[in-house]
């Protein structure tokens, strides 16, 4: 028996549905909350509505990815269109040894792959960096352990993920570039989906180790083990993909060792939305965005089309 669906709220709440992905909205450190650029900004440029950020701006309005056919563009670097427009580089500071708690939106549980964290260096104004210059170096890499993937975790974890900041990192200025990878269509071609978020942070503390690093267009090929995987195999042994991790020296492969052959959950059914306030509560040292229209799909990368006005489902 089939029914014909004409209400505009179905409709809406299927569309959540399909686009349920996230972003940053921010970070905690030392129990201070500092807000990244939120979607709604966008739509607010020119206005006073905006209060400080240290998030990079971003045209993901659909809450869209990055596909491995983008990554030798621009956009796999801080996702698309990103620029530190806007942004402040003077809110947010972290001790070399401190940790960053990265706080998401909602994820789907179906979208399930490694959450990975590099830093790139920067001098001068934020406001003057040129996206392409950066230098990124990996400082945290989680895949697939205990029979669990981080990003899994990361939603267990009250939409949180912490990063520890190595000892060893020089002060100074960076731009942290904290990303999940979506392998739940991995097992195709271009099937992986890259949500990349950055932010800027300032290392205090009394390292000296100024790390290389490797352009962003560099991290990832398409055919690398990491990013073309079957999340659905009989047992998991997950390479995460990227250059090597803070400190391991030069070169490529794996910043991590894979981990251990595990038999993997099975893929969840539908992705309820968790919390996604932070896991403590955290002292903000910015106001409340002010609300505005819900963004508009933008043409980039989804795993979502747009539905119709009126259709039918058995």
């Amino acid at each position: 028996m089939y029914k014909t669906i004409s209400s505009l709220g179905a409709i809406a709440a299927l569309a959540a549905t399909a686009t349920a992905h996230g972003t940053v909205t921010g970070v905690t450190i030392d129990g201070v909350f500092t807000g990244g650029f939120k979607l709604d900004y966008y739509y607010q440029k020119g206005s006073n509505n905006i209060p400080e950020h240290n998030g990079w701006y971003a045209e993901n309005l659909d809450n869209g990815f990055v596909e491995p056919n983008a990554f030798g563009t621009a956009d796999i670097i801080c996702h698309k269109n990103a620029s530190p427009e806007g942004s402040s580089d003077s809110l947010a500071k972290v001790a070399a040894g401190g940790t960053v708690e990265f706080h998401w939106t909602e994820w789907p549980e179906s979208h399930v792959g490694p959450v990975i964290t590099y830093v790139a260096p920067y001098t001068g104004d934020i406001a003057s960096v040129k996206k392409a210059d950066l230098k990124w170096t990996k400082i945290q890499a989680d895949g697939f352990a205990n029979g669990e993937w981080a990003a899994k975790k990361m939603i267990g974890d009250n939409n949180t993920f912490p990063v520890t900041v190595p000892s060893a990192l020089a002060a100074g200025k960076y731009v942290f570039r904290h990303e999940i990878i979506a392998l739940h269509s991995a097992g195709d071609v271009n099937g992986a989906q890259n949500y990349p978020q950055c932010l800027n942070i300032e290392v205090t503390g009394s390292g000296t180790t100024k790390p290389e690093g490797v352009a962003a267009t560099s991290l990832y090929k398409a055919d690398d083990a990491g990013i073309k995987f079957n999340v659905y195999a009989p047992s998991i042994d997950y390479p995460i993909p990227g250059p090597p991790m803070f400190g391991a020296g030069s070169g490529s492969g794996s910043g991590s060792a894979p981990s251990t052959p595990t038999k993997p959950a099975t893929p969840a059914a539908s992705s309820a939305a968790p919390s996604s306030a932070p896991s403590a509560a955290p002292v903000e040292n910015n106001p409340a965005p002010v609300a505005s229209t819900t963004p508009a799909p933008s043409n980039g990368g989804s795993d979502s089309g747009a539905l119709p006005k009126e259709f039918t489902i058995e």
